[in-house]
């Protein structure tokens, strides 16, 4: 038996011209420059951060995303230089089939805004820092005293709670840090304050502060209180 029939060599003749135009439409393929780019933002969240901004990002020194031949993309250095930018949480680029440049984008979340005396921050779902946006101011708890390494977590906890609650997001607007460790908290719709104590059983304190709330409001005593003290796990008390 013949090692090289013509069956053969008519397969190696296709297996070479596959391999040809493979490699053909390859490099024609990265030196196809985009067509434009595209950046589609994910989650509930209004953008905080510019389309304009994440697709200077994107494009780099570039004006225009035409510009750009598929061939000089690092689309791995795209997206560390995405996920740097401050408000940005996680980021996904590629380029689609018809040749756009696209970036999907999750922006940070944000929970509470402090203010202290090194200005105003954001604190974010993760519980880290995140700058305030020029772009939309979130609707969440102002927070005021001092936060540090030895409270962060323990106030990042509480403030998901609240983010995570329906009833308390709507409910709690104002949150001060006290010296001692304490939390004092205020309501939307009425001037009482709440007298929330030390960052422990903050669960329960938040269960009966629902369950006292769904009652009183029945009978509009919610007005005549001045002061809603849950320090107590077992009670709430409330002072006129």
């Amino acid at each position: 038996m013949k090692l090289f029939n013509w069956t053969n060599i008519r397969l190696i003749l296709m297996f070479a011209l596959v391999v040809f135009l493979f490699s053909f439409t390859s490099k024609r393929n990265e030196e196809r420059k985009l067509t434009k780019s595209e950046v589609i933002f994910v989650g509930d969240n209004d953008p905080f951060v510019k389309q304009e901004t994440v697709n200077k990002l994107l494009i780099e020194n570039n004006k225009e995303a035409s510009s750009i031949q598929k061939v000089n993309l690092d689309l791995n250095t795209l997206e560390t230089n995405l996920n740097a930018q401050e408000m940005i949480e996680k980021s996904d680029v590629y380029v689609s089939i018809d040749g756009v440049l696209k970036a999907v984008v999750k922006q940070k979340t944000p929970i509470a805004r402090v203010f202290d005396n090194g200005g105003s921050f954001y604190i974010d779902y993760e519980g880290n820092r995140m700058p305030l946006s020029a772009n939309f101011t979130a609707r969440v708890p102002l927070v005021s005293g001092g936060i540090n390494k030895n409270n962060n977590e323990n106030l990042a906890h509480l403030f998901r709670i609240i983010y995570d609650d329906e009833f308390l997001k709507k409910n709690i607007i104002g949150i001060e840090i006290m010296p001692n460790g304490s939390l004092k908290m205020h309501n939307r719709n009425f001037d009482f304050q709440i007298d929330f104590g030390k960052l422990i059983n903050v669960e329960r304190k938040f269960k009966n502060y629902k369950a006292f709330f769904q009652k009183a409001v029945l009978d509009s005593s919610l007005y005549k209180y001045k002061k809603i003290d849950l320090r107590f796990t077992e009670q709430v008390v409330c002072t006129k």
